[in-house]
C-alpha cells in the first residue's frame, strides 16, 4: 500500500470514528441509561416502560425512569430531542407527542419528524366507545346502531366527554360524529380521569377511553362498551364489535414507543433495539402488560418510523377537522 493510500485510510477510518460520537465507549461504561417518560408517574406508559426498564436490565445495565410531564407530554419529549446522542438517554414517544400535538399547538418546541430516531414501538391499547350504563337503560341504546339512531331522533340532546381538548377522546368523538353524521356536544375535562368520572356520574352521555382505563367500570356493569375504534375486534373485549364495522377504515389507537435524539449513531439504535425488543417479546411481558390490556408490538426502527410518520399524516386531518387547538 503507498503513502497516499494509507492516508486515504486512516483519514476514511477518523471520519467513521467521528460519527460515533463517544456512543459506543458511553453505553459500554457502565453508566446507566436514562429513559424519559413525558408524562407523571403511575399512568400504563410509566407502569409499562418500568416494566421494560426491569427486563432489559441484563443486556443493557440500568435503566433509569425520568419522569418529565406537562404541556401535553411536550415538555419530556423536548428534553429527549435536545439530550446527547449518546446512547445514555432514550425516551417513549406517544400518539399525542408524536402524531397529534405537532398539529394540534401552535408553537412546538421539537420537530417530531426530524429530531428522533426511531428505536421500536412499545404498545398498542384500542379505544373504546362507552356509555353510562344507567343511561344505555334508560334510553333503550343496547348498540351502536341505537346510539346513532338516537342521536339523529333527538339532535342536540347527547353529549360526550373528553380528557380535554385535541386529546384522543375528543379526536376519536368528532372523528365518530363526522362519519355517523350526529351531533354531539363535546365537553372537555382537565384530563381522562375526571372525564371518566363525569361520565359515570352521568354528567355526560358517552366517551371514546382508553381500553384500559375503562374496562374495570365495563367489568362492573357501570359502563356498557359499544364499540372499539382499531381495526379489529380485541380480544380483551368479546363480542364488541370494532368501529370499522360500520365505518371503513376507522382506526384512532392508543401507543407509544421508544426513540432516540436523531443523531445517535445505528449501531447505538440497533442495540437498543434488539434489547427492547427481546424484552417485548418475553412471555412475562406479555402477561403483565395483558393486564393493562396492552398488545407489546415489536417492531425495527424502520417501521417505527415509517408507522409515526402515517400517523401524523392521519392526525393532520383529523385535528384539522376537530377545530381543535392549543395556543
Amino acid at each position: 500500500m503507498n503513502r497516499r493510500n494509507l492516508t486515504t485510510l486512516l483519514a476514511s477510518a477518523a471520519v467513521v470514528a467521528a460519527a460515533l460520537p463517544h456512543a459506543a465507549m458511553a453505553q459500554d461504561s457502565g453508566q446507566p441509561i436514562r429513559l424519559i417518560v413525558p408524562y407523571a408517574p403511575g399512568g400504563p406508559i410509566d407502569v409499562t416502560a418500568r416494566a421494560l426498564a426491569e427486563r432489559v436490565r441484563d443486556s443493557l445495565g440500568t435503566v433509569i425512569i425520568d419522569n418529565k410531564g406537562g404541556a401535553g407530554g411536550n415538555i419530556g419529549a423536548d428534553a429527549i430531542a435536545k439530550a446527547a446522542p449518546d446512547g445514555l438517554t432514550i425516551g417513549i414517544s406517544a400518539t399525542a407527542t408524536h402524531a397529534v400535538n405537532p398539529w394540534l399547538y401552535s408553537r412546538m418546541p421539537y420537530d417530531a419528524a426530524k429530531d428522533f430516531a426511531a428505536i421500536t414501538q412499545m404498545v398498542r391499547v384500542p379505544n373504546v366507545l362507552v356509555i353510562n350504563a344507567a343511561k344505555a337503560e334508560q334510553l333503550k341504546i343496547h348498540n351502536l346502531a341505537d346510539l346513532i339512531a338516537y342521536a339523529k331522533a333527538n339532535p342536540a340532546k347527547l353529549n360526550y366527554g373528553s380528557g380535554g381538548n385535541g386529546s384522543a377522546g375528543h379526536l376519536a368523538g368528532e372523528m365518530f360524529k363526522q362519519r355517523a353524521g350526529i351531533f354531539a356536544l363535546h365537553i372537555p375535562y382537565r384530563g381522562a380521569n375526571p372525564a371518566q368520572l363525569a361520565l359515570l356520574a352521568g354528567e355526560v352521555d358517552f366517551n371514546i377511553d382508553n381500553l384500559a382505563a375503562a374496562a374495570p367500570n365495563i367489568r362492573a356493569g357501570k359502563l356498557k362498551a359499544l364499540a372499539v375504534t382499531s381495526l379489529a375486534a380485541s380480544p380483551n373485549l368479546p363480542g364488541v364489535p370494532p368501529l370499522s364495522d360500520t365505518f371503513k377504515g376507522f382506526s384512532i389507537d392508543t401507543w407509544w414507543g421508544l426513540v432516540a435524539p436523531a443523531a445517535t449513531p445505528k449501531p447505538v439504535i440497533d442495540k437498543l433495539n434488539k434489547a427492547f425488543v427481546a424484552a417485548l417479546n418475553a412471555p412475562e411481558t406479555k402477561t403483565r402488560f395483558g393486564l393493562l390490556l396492552a398488545e407489546p408490538v415489536p417492531t425495527t426502527p424502520a417501521q417505527f418510523e415509517a408507522f409515526m410518520a402515517s400517523e401524523r399524516a392521519k392526525y393532520q386531518q383529523v385535528v384539522k377537522a376537530s377545530g381543535a387547538k392549543v395556543d
